[in-house]
């Protein structure tokens, strides 16, 4: 029986500024950081507050094919990779927060149906969401027309 989520991969580009970026900027802590058989490199982090989850910060490669490994790093590097989304207790503050750090944001905080949400990107091009969640409903989405 499957009881949770455990891991999630969010690729990058160089995997100790990836790793650094998110223990530095976001709080998260490394989990593992070793390299196994020939040079390949297992770097997990993971919130404090969520020790089942772990984030594998993977650099494109096998078991990918060359192609695909080649279109992920040119999509990083373009920054239109979706990394993972970040739930908050206040999006304006830790926008302010993150912005005072040097975060990259992509979207100021804003109000949405679901609650208020900003996009940022990570050091590796991947975008991000903070969401300051609420109740809603599938009305809450209706539009008018």
């Amino acid at each position: 029986m499957i009881t949770n989520i455990h891991l999630v991969t969010v690729f990058c580009l160089d995997q100790d500024q990836a790793r650094d970026f998110y223990v530095t900027h976001l709080g998260f802590e490394v989990r593992t950081d070793i390299t196994v058989g020939e040079g390949f490199r297992w770097v997990t982090i993971g919130h404090p507050s969520q020790p089942e989850l772990e984030v594998a910060l993977m650099l494109p490669g096998p078991p990918q094919t060359l192609e695909a490994a080649d279109f992920i790093r040119r999509q990083l590097e373009k920054g239109e990779m979706h990394g993972v989304g970040l739930q908050v207790d206040d999006c304006r503050k830790t926008y302010a927060e993150l912005s005072a750090k040097g975060v990259t944001f992509l979207q100021e905080p804003a109000d949405r149906p679901y609650g208020v949400e900003a996009v940022m990107r990570d050091i590796s091009g991947n975008w991000m969401v903070l969401l300051e969640e609420k109740e809603y409903s599938p009305e809450d989405f209706a539009t008018e027309g």
